[in-house]
């Protein structure tokens, strides 16, 4: 039997399986589908195949990064979530998410992203303190980087610029499309009926974390929540798919990875792990403090015993494992 393919994705919280939108639609597709993964969540892009978050590394050792990418690829696998949709059904779910991405994602964007307490207070604050260093000094502000420039692709402005007048119109486009969502939707347990579809995946996945996520400017996440069916939508689909992050929740912690025996995280090998994180992050102050002339090197005289390299950074390390 072959070997399953491997997920990784961003960690979750706020009784939520990941953080990341494109990691909770690949996650919600998955289990639509019934696709076996093996689920690997970590908090370094870096260390996935792909060098980004969401990243599928199949059996045949190829990489996906792309969330259609891997949606297309569970598919050719015999995973459909789609399956039993009609030709017209499958239209109109292909239009709803072409609308969701124009209208919804742009809005998410500039929540998460540019809204400045939302982004200082949450978004910067989550991923600093989830990355090692030196990666969380510098990580998020590139990411946020990476977002501005989606956000200027998606509205066709390389010279866009954060304000007001952006803002409300960002919010108005996101609350007609949440407000359209909400009536297609109607009573129904999901949108094409009592069986979830790729459309139900994207819907989650860009709707849960603002509903769940507790945000100093939740202009969007009131919205939703006077949409009654929307927020059991997703709360629906918590319970019934991804029921041990909602437990964790409402414990008031966090889901903890499980270890999944990899040869990185054996004892042996998780001291040479703080051992590099150490030696990395003495480097760093190292290089720092003779940039800045803290430091300067003596050519003469007797050389001063170094620190205790094992004690510096012993922390820094961070967990991985199975969702």
């Amino acid at each position: 039997m072959a070997a399953p393919d491997e997920l990784f994705c961003w960690e979750g919280d706020w009784g939520l399986p990941s953080v990341s939108t494109d990691c909770l639609v690949v996650l919600a597709y998955a289990q639509f589908a019934g696709a076996p993964l093996k689920l690997r969540k970590i908090c370094n892009p870096w260390r996935s195949p792909g060098g980004s978050l969401p990243a599928l590394r199949t059996n045949q050792k190829e990489t996906l990064s792309r969330t259609s990418e891997i949606i297309i690829h569970l598919r050719k696998q015999k995973y459909n979530a789609d399956y039993d949709l009609s030709a017209k059904e499958g239209a109109d779910s292909l239009a709803f998410i072409s609308l969701l991405e124009e209208k919804l994602v742009p809005a998410l964007i500039y929540t998460f992203w540019v809204e400045p307490k939302n982004y200082v207070d949450v978004t910067r604050r989550w991923y600093a303190e989830h990355m090692t260093f030196p990666l969380n000094f510098f990580l998020p502000g590139r990411m946020q980087s990476r977002q501005l420039d989606k956000l200027r692709l998606l509205r066709g402005d390389e010279n866009l610029e954060a304000g007001e007048e952006l803002e409300k119109e960002l919010y108005r486009d996101a609350t007609e499309c949440m407000n359209l969502l909400s009536q297609r939707l109607g009573s129904q347990k999901f949108f094409f009926g009592d069986s979830p579809s790729s459309l139900d995946a994207y819907v989650f996945g860009h709707l849960a974390p603002v509903l769940k996520c507790k945000l100093p400017n939740g202009k969007l996440q009131q919205h939703l929540k006077s949409l009654d069916n929307l927020t059991g939508f997703c709360t629906n689909i918590l319970l019934l798919y991804f029921p041990r992050d909602g437990r964790a929740e409402n414990c008031g912690q966090k889901a903890t990875p499980q270890p999944d025996g990899g040869d990185f995280d054996n004892v042996p090998n998780k001291r040479r792990k703080q051992f590099l994180s150490a030696l990395v992050a003495f480097g760093a102050m190292l290089s720092y403090a003779l940039l800045t002339g803290m430091v300067s090197i003596q050519h003469q005289g007797a050389l001063e015993e170094p620190p205790d390299i094992e004690h510096i950074g012993s922390h820094d390390h961070e967990e991985e494992g199975d969702g």
